[in-house]
């Protein structure tokens, strides 16, 4: 068993467990913490097969951008179930423990190096030989893919929909909109115009109506 196979191997263990704390943890900051550390030992693996692409992709769009919309989403649902509302303290020891394992898996990727990993494979060997994995990927994904590609953009709006919808719900002590009754609102409703004299100084500072 060669070095790359032991990284492989570690960092699938260490996807699988935060996975599973995904699931487990009762606090949602913990859980969203522990989704960071899976996404970023996927985006380790997809580096060890030469799929570089995929692997920043997944730590720049999911980490950088999905995950903090997770946490805001947390924030705004405020579904804690244990005592909540002590401070970023609270979570420090958290975050510290996923950011050494992540340093770790960076070391870790640093000693495999340059290895001869097994490349993507391609239905075209002149396209595998040749092109990059970018060019692989846009060809596989909008050709043999295409349908599957579509209906996961379908299902993610309508994640994003049913999140809006969430944060709408009528809660105690909290300011919520109707959408359908402020569609019908007309103006004379809301705006009620008044006719008034107009009225000039005369020359002791008094108003005179005109």
């Amino acid at each position: 068993m060669n070095f790359e196979m032991i990284a492989f191997y570690l960092l699938a263990a260490v996807a699988l467990s935060s996975a599973v704390a995904v699931i487990s943890f009762r606090n949602p900051v913990h859980s969203v913490l522990s989704l960071v550390l899976t996404f970023f030992s996927t985006a380790c693996l997809w580096l060890l097969l030469q799929a570089e692409f995929l692997g920043i992709v997944l730590v720049l769009v999911y980490i950088g951008a999905v995950m903090i919309l997770f946490l805001f989403v947390v924030m705004m649902l405020n579904v804690h179930t244990a005592p909540q509302r002590e401070g970023f303290i609270k979570y420090f020891p958290v975050a510290i423990a996923v950011a050494a394992v992540m340093f770790a898996e960076i070391l870790l990727l640093l000693g495999v190096g340059k290895g001869a990993a097994q490349a993507m494979p391609s239905a075209d060997p002149a396209l595998a030989a040749h092109a990059s994995n970018l060019h692989w990927i846009a060809e596989a994904l909008f050709t043999r893919y295409m349908l599957p590609f579509e209906t996961a953009a379908v299902i993610l709006t309508v994640a994003v929909v049913v999140a809006v919808l969430l944060t709408l719900r009528r809660r105690a002590g909290t300011k919520t909109q109707n959408p359908s009754e402020q569609v019908l609102v007309r103006r004379d409703d809301r705006v009620r115009l008044v006719k008034m004299a107009a009225t000039v100084k005369s020359e002791d500072g008094a108003p005179e109506a005109k």
